[in-house]
């Protein structure tokens, strides 16, 4: 039943609340996505005290990549880059095993200093990037979760043992969650762990072999959650996550809050008992978004972070000019080397 005596009072109430929201509307469009601020996520409780997580960048494949990073290392100025990165191509079979024109370059690297570690990610299938179909993924799957592809793994880990990379960081699979690769887990959960599974018994088989598997979903839901993918605790060692400035979402709130979204990382690795990482991270579809990189920065510094690489090519990137470089992005680049110098102490 209404009460008419109080129609006037909450007609007024109405119209304040009306008023600020486009008082709020109004400073936010002033301020726009490169204003400097997005709304502070909520804490919560696996955030830690500020302080430097081991970093790279993905710079380039072979020789490319590792000449580059004494530079970047310079321009960034917080610290020794100690994380390497680069992707085994997914063409063919011997492609999986570890050319030697990418992992010799990173060999040589990792070995000329003590703490070097190289994040190598690598392709569960040939044809990883042939847009084959769900039943065509589906087979592949099958077949690897029977074992029919263990011996390309098995050379792969002894080739990085022999090279001096027995302590490298697997991102096997990267953004499973999604349609982009053959390797995806969508068309048949079960198969992919199963496969996930028997890859990582293979590697960790070889002596000498001191690897870390990175289990690293692209941030949100996707074509599947990531949860549904998760192959178990102990053959995973980090959970990543793939996190550009795009949607699903378009916001910094958003991307920490929406499911499976970066909060949800932290709080499934806290529970798992294991570290985060970021792989891949960098700018996209807002541009030069000094304010993406500030918070993403403040997030990697506030986390149980194993390590983290930006994706330095364009659109993404930060450092350098060209196409390696995005010289349009030169607010965030600022950000960038200011987060990183503030982290750094």
């Amino acid at each position: 039943m209404r009460r008419r005596p109080r129609l006037l009072a909450a007609s007024v109430v109405l119209g304040l609340v009306i008023v600020a929201g486009a008082a709020l509307l109004a400073r936010d469009a002033l301020l726009g996505r490169d204003g400097g601020s997005h709304p502070p996520p909520k804490p919560h409780r696996h955030q830690t005290a500020r302080h430097q997580v081991p970093f790279g960048a993905f710079l380039g494949s072979g020789d490319d990549g590792v000449s580059k990073v004494a530079g970047f290392e310079a321009w960034a100025g917080a610290g020794p880059v100690t994380v390497g990165h680069t992707y085994l191509r997914g063409g063919s079979w011997s492609d999986i095993e570890g050319s030697d024109d990418i992992l010799g370059p990173w060999s040589q690297w990792v070995k000329q200093k003590s703490g070097r570690i190289l994040v190598l990610n690598v392709p569960m299938s040939d044809r990883n990037e042939d847009n084959l179909s769900d039943d065509q993924v589906r087979g592949i799957l099958r077949q690897g979760a029977g074992g029919a592809f263990d011996a390309h793994y098995r050379a792969l880990a002894q080739n990085l043992v022999s090279d001096g990379m027995n302590g490298a960081v697997i991102v096997l699979g990267w953004e499973m969650n999604g349609i982009t690769y053959t390797g995806r887990c969508g068309p048949d959960p079960t198969a992919w762990k199963t496969y996930w599974r028997s890859i990582v018994a293979t590697m960790r088989s070889v002596p000498g072999q001191k690897f870390r598997f990175d289990f690293d979903p692209s941030r949100g839901t996707d074509a599947i959650s990531w949860e549904k993918c998760y192959p178990g605790d102990d053959v995973v060692d980090i959970i990543g996550m793939d996190s550009y400035d795009q949607e699903p979402g378009s916001t910094w709130r958003d991307y920490v809050d929406q499911p499976d979204g970066l909060e949800d990382q932290v709080d499934f690795a806290a529970k798992h008992g294991k570290p985060v990482s970021y792989p891949e991270w960098g700018l996209f579809r807002h541009g030069d978004d000094t304010a993406f990189v500030t918070d993403m920065l403040k997030w990697i510094a506030t986390h149980n972070v194993a390590y983290q690489t930006i994706t330095n090519y364009c659109p993404h990137g930060v450092y350098g000019s060209g196409d390696w470089g995005c010289g349009s992005n030169t607010q965030s680049a600022q950000a960038y080397r200011s987060g990183m110098r503030s982290a750094a102490g």
